[in-house]
């Protein structure tokens, strides 16, 4: 066992390619398959089961945020007419949330270094969860937008820090599907949002409260007691998890690469930062969250307005109309991760490929004046949205080195996804309904930039590969 201060650990680089030193470790040779699979599946309970569980409502609570908007429309007590809030209010309630992403995510996941993941995980779980019940309370759109933005602040740091905290258990090639489950367990939860947002639409009234209000009370509750959860269960390190025996850590701190989380306190490298700001992929990958953030997830912080807008539904029907988007998802990016995980596949491929058939549907939302068919298009556009980030994750992680470079690295990268957040509700203002023409014309625009700077960095990274290649070669 370590004491408290060697529990301050963090990877120092996460390789571009898997190095012979990870792929044949000691512990390969003296443990079978099958005991790799035991301690495997242990650490999977709690870094892929309890953070998917934890993040289906942290999804929820984005999610049902767009819900809110539309559900008890015919009873006149939804939240806009409550709120009063006008359309530019409204979207600015969408994006505020966020505006504090976009300040808060590139440090939070740093703080996995000052405090252990499961105290860490335990603040930012019930801040959340606390603040989304508080917007059951709200009368006026400063009260929202204030509620909102500290939100945002909690949940800012939870995304980045789960592949942060992956990454001290588990090699780089293991990390695809693992992070392609979590996320399509996101999905799910988007579609559970809607199914939940029309379950508590017949509670309008109850206890002289609409709705909405019910909506956010409810959301908040699950993500309290995952806290508590989080705080005595969740596993910090391979040194001290408390679910592995002492052959079992030893086995997973050996099967590691060096540059893998070791029990040494310190670490904080800030010279690695020069290299992380000097290096031209940090740009490149950074215009393509931010390109994708807007053209291809913008749609989702309207899909349930934009579902409606079709004509052929009632509010009600559109919330469980809003599950098969979803759901297509979860399915198409768990066959994205079995595919990648399998090398069947490859991730850049993968990735142009995605924004191309989302560029497809857009054309077809623009010219197809059928609903049915637009509806389609939009099942298609909101799977394939899902799934580029998930898809490149990965080779976005293993281009980073660098104690703190790695860190702020991925906390850079997903901040630019907020951009979408920024963006995406202005675009997909009820003002461009209901075909929302403009809209898809704007988001055609930025995925053209995502596939021109997903290739830049497809480049980039393979000349980096090489080089590292050939320096081995001279060694």
């Amino acid at each position: 066992m370590i004491d408290e201060k060697s529990q301050d650990v963090i990877p120092v680089s996460i390789n571009s390619t898997p190095s012979s030193e990870e792929e044949n470790t000691p512990a390969t040779s003296e443990h079978d398959a099958a005991f790799e699979k035991k301690v495997l599946r242990k650490i999977d309970l709690w870094l892929v089961g309890f953070y998917s569980l934890v993040y289906i409502f942290r999804v929820i609570d984005s999610s049902n945020y767009s819900n809110a908007a539309i559900i008890n429309l015919e009873a006149g007590t939804n939240i806009k007419k409550q709120l009063h809030l006008s359309p530019s209010q409204w979207a600015w309630t969408l994006s505020i949330f966020s505006y504090s992403y976009l300040i808060f995510e590139p440090s939070n996941t740093l703080l996995l270094k000052k405090f252990r993941p499961s105290r860490w995980m335990f603040v930012l779980i019930l801040a959340w969860g606390i603040c989304a019940c508080s917007v059951a309370a709200v009368h006026n759109f400063r009260e929202m937008m204030g509620v909102r933005f500290l939100i945002g602040m909690a949940e800012a740091g939870f995304y980045p820090a789960v592949l942060y905290h992956m990454s001290f258990f588990y090699k780089p090639t293991e990390m695809p599907w693992r992070i392609a489950l979590f996320y399509s367990v996101g999905q799910i939860a988007s579609a559970l949002s809607g199914l939940l947002a029309f379950a508590i639409g017949f509670m309008n009234g109850l206890g002289h409260l609409a709705g909405w209000r019910w909506l956010f009370l409810l959301e908040g509750l699950p993500a309290i007691i995952l806290s508590v959860v989080a705080l005595f269960g969740l596993p910090d390190y391979p040194q001290t998890a408390r679910m592995l025996s002492e052959e079992e850590k030893a086995f997973v701190l050996e099967r590691l690469s060096s540059t893998a989380p070791s029990g040494a306190s310190g670490n904080w490298d800030f010279k690695t930062l020069k290299v992380l700001f000097s290096d031209p992929t940090l740009y490149t990958f950074a215009i393509y969250w931010i390109a994708h953030g807007i053209g291809g997830f913008g749609v989702s912080y309207a899909l349930p307005t934009v579902i409606y807008q079709l004509g052929f539904t009632t509010t009600s029907l559109s919330q469980l109309m809003n599950i098969p988007p979803y759901l297509s998802c979860f399915l198409f990016l768990n066959l994205m991760g079995y595919m990648l995980h399998k090398k069947w596949i490859r991730p850049w491929v993968t990735a142009v490929a995605i924004e191309s058939t989302i560029i497809i549907c857009y054309i077809l939302l623009i010219t197809v004046p059928n609903a049915v068919v637009k509806y389609l298009c939009l099942i298609v556009a909101t799977s394939c949205a899902g799934s580029a980030y998930p898809v490149i994750w990965p080779e976005r992680i293993r281009a980073l080195e660098g104690t703190v470079a790695a860190g702020i690295g991925i906390g850079i990268t997903n901040a630019m996804a907020q951009f979408g957040g920024i963006v995406g509700p202005h675009v997909y203002s009820t003002v461009f309904g209901p075909g929302y023409h403009v809209s898809y014309v704007i988001c055609l625009c930025f995925l053209i930039v995502a596939i021109s700077a997903i290739l830049v960095s497809w480049l980039l990274v393979w000349r980096k590969d090489r080089r590292k290649e050939a320096e081995v070669e001279l060694d």
